[in-house]
């Protein structure tokens, strides 16, 4: 997603049946090789809540955001199950269901994002995964969010969604595998 974006520091969020992610910095990927990837998912952004992670914890951004967390939320909203297409196209049509069942995860995303941008300063935050690519409009919902909780003064970086939309997180384990790590391209200039 660093190569697509054409810059050197960046933070992704891969938002699908879980939530990955990577931090570029300098135009290399961190933490680095051999010493472990980057569990944004496991972040904990909500110490008093109910929310259990796959984990075993309770409160990280994964059991609020992921897409599975979501259809589980969904189907105590609704109080029954609901598949994904119907999320989909409840939340395109903006019904209060779809919107109050997906507002924790963008919140939970938009906390991440900014704590990630006091510690990483990166130039753009990108939102991509299946399942935030499939939502209209998520990434924009988090940058709002994400507005609404930066210090004035505090890094700002501009929060999209990610160029290569579901497929980045796949592109960049590709690329990482074939030795092409975003540390030995050469940075667009």
């Amino acid at each position: 997603e660093a190569r697509a974006a054409g810059c050197r520091d960046l933070v992704h969020f891969g938002v699908g049946t879980g939530i990955g992610g990577g931090v570029v910095m300098d135009g290399v990927m961190r933490p680095g090789t051999g010493r472990g990837s980057c569990e944004v998912g496991h972040v904990v952004v909500d110490h008093d809540g109910d929310a259990r992670c796959d984990c075993g914890r309770r409160g990280c951004v994964q059991a609020l955001a992921s897409g599975r967390s979501t259809l589980r939320r969904a189907a105590r909203v609704l109080g029954r199950p609901a598949g994904f297409d119907e999320l989909r196209e409840a939340w395109t049509k903006r019904e209060d269901w779809a919107v109050r069942t997906v507002a924790p995860g963008v919140a939970a995303l938009a906390a991440v994002a900014v704590s990630l941008s006091e510690l990483t300063h990166p130039e753009v935050i990108t939102i991509g995964g299946g399942f935030a690519a499939a939502l209209p409009g998520y990434a924009t919902q988090v940058a709002d969010a994400a507005d609404a909780l930066r210090r004035p003064t505090g890094p700002a970086p501009e929060i999209r969604a990610a160029l290569l939309g579901g497929l980045s997180s796949l592109d960049g384990a590709l690329l990482l595998s074939r030795g092409l790590g975003i540390g030995t391209a050469p940075h667009p200039s």
